[in-house]
């Protein structure tokens, strides 16, 4: 996590806003709009905080047309493109608006004053428990080698129900970049989204890799803790360099459970 002071803070918002007319030029879920997306929501989980109302709104735009609209056009396809565009021009406007009311708290306040967190002791405490479960438990409730992701999501999804610690399964769809994403377990109490992988086969290490990236990007939209099981029949050898792919992502926890 940076260190802001309040002049690098207010400048960071500056070049925040300043972007924000260059992207109304570029499509929505483009490389520059995913990119300022997520580099606007770590910024304001930093300084503001997630309990925060120019985090929490813009982590909700949808960058799309929502609700019912009448399409009047042979071209359905491309008219209804043309709406999401225009409503997501509309909501950078949006957020440019919510960003420089940011700023204007911030010129008026100390930098320590603004942020409005969350309750991390206790958040903290309990994802350390979920993560427990996963290192210490979750093989001892694989009885035979599993033969899809399903199996050891149920076994984890036992052990979640014998801490006796709140979840829901594949009950949050976010939509990021033309695509819905679903992780497999969301804990909403202490903002956590859980996905369980199967490493069983030649190939597929790279392809979790790649999963996990994928899912981070889209994830962090509505979680600000996310933690990625894998479970390994014996291909991925090097462990640390395994994890070491996601080092650099804030708040994400891989952990490699070998059957």
């Amino acid at each position: 996590m940076a260190v802001w002071t309040k002049n690098k803070a207010l400048a960071k918002i500056d070049a925040l806003v300043t972007e924000v007319d260059n992207l109304k030029n570029a499509e929505r879920f483009s490389t520059e709009h995913t990119r300022w997306t997520v580099n606007t929501l770590r910024f304001l989980r930093e300084v503001f905080g997630e309990k925060s109302t120019y985090f929490i709104t813009i982590r909700n735009f949808r960058w799309q047309q929502t609700g019912d609209f009448v399409i009047q056009d042979w071209n359905v396809a491309g008219a209804i493109e043309q709406k999401h565009q225009e409503a997501y021009v509309n909501q950078l406007d949006s957020a440019k608006g919510i960003l420089l009311a940011a700023r204007d708290q911030l010129e008026s306040s100390d930098i320590n004053s603004v942020y409005e967190g969350k309750d991390t002791g206790p958040e903290t405490s309990e994802i350390v428990r979920v993560i427990n479960l996963a290192e210490k438990k979750l093989r001892k409730a694989i009885q035979k080698d599993p033969e899809n992701e399903k199996e050891i999501q149920n076994a984890f999804e036992n052990l979640l129900l014998g801490a006796d610690i709140p979840y829901s399964r594949e009950a949050k769809n976010i939509e990021y970049s033309s695509k819905t994403y679903i992780p497999d377990f969301t804990l909403d109490k202490i903002d956590l989204a859980i996905d369980v992988k199967l490493c069983a086969r030649s190939g597929r290490e790279k392809e979790i890799i790649a999963e996990i990236n994928d899912d981070v990007l889209a994830y962090h939209t509505t979680y600000g803790n996310l933690l990625f099981i894998v479970y390994d029949m014996g291909q991925i050898r090097d462990v640390d360099r395994f994890a070491s792919s996601f080092e650099d992502e804030e708040n994400v926890i891989v952990r490699v459970v070998k059957h």
